[in-house]
């Protein structure tokens, strides 16, 4: 019987962790956030942070995801243009548009997360689950051999890194950076 309250409670603090951690993101910025001031905020004690999250990279992907799955949900089971059931023509350039939206909403989170130095960011499962969904659309048009670079290099071009670049220091609207996202990646398909 124990078992089942110590697993509510790990949820109900997750929860509160990521919730203090949203609004401090959002009032102080990435850069100023310690993993203190989050436990702090949450109301919960440090050791409870790392156990849930291991680390500060942790605490991003997790945010992240939160901020993502209903994207990803879309992308697993929802209707055209994201949903499994679209042409891989009109579904790729909808996926990778949804992905860019989500970045250029979110510059310093996505930017935070790749920059993280001992978690690359290929190695996040959230990467690897659009490079599948992507791959898996690819093999219906290309070479399976094929499939699994150009996922790498179309998603390559929404890295917020990128994103971040083109709409800070370029001045790029995020219109038009979706616009040239979709010519790109109609050029790239084969």
């Amino acid at each position: 019987m124990r078992e089942p309250r110590s697993r509510a409670d790990a949820v109900r603090n997750r929860e509160a962790v990521l919730d203090a951690a949203e609004a401090l993101f959002v009032r102080e910025g990435l850069a100023q956030v310690s993993m203190n001031s989050v436990a702090a905020a949450a109301g919960v004690g440090k050791g409870t942070v790392f156990r849930a999250f291991t680390d500060r990279a942790g605490l991003l992907q997790a945010l992240a995801g939160r901020r993502t799955a209903p994207l990803q949900e879309a992308a697993a089971e929802g209707p055209a243009p994201l949903g499994p059931g679209t042409p891989p023509r009109e579904r790729i350039p909808a996926l990778l548009d949804a992905v860019a939206r989500a970045k250029l909403d979110n510059l310093s989170l996505y930017v935070a997360l790749e920059e993280t130095g001992s978690s690359s960011p290929y190695r996040v499962p959230s990467y690897g689950w659009w490079h599948g969904t992507l791959r898996g659309e690819l093999e219906k048009l290309t070479d399976p051999a094929h499939a699994g670079f150009l996922a790498h290099a179309l998603l390559a071009a929404v890295r917020a890194d990128l994103m971040t670049h083109l709409a800070v220091e370029e001045g790029i609207p995020a219109e038009e950076i979706r616009e040239r996202l979709a010519a790109y990646v109609e050029s790239a398909l084969p």
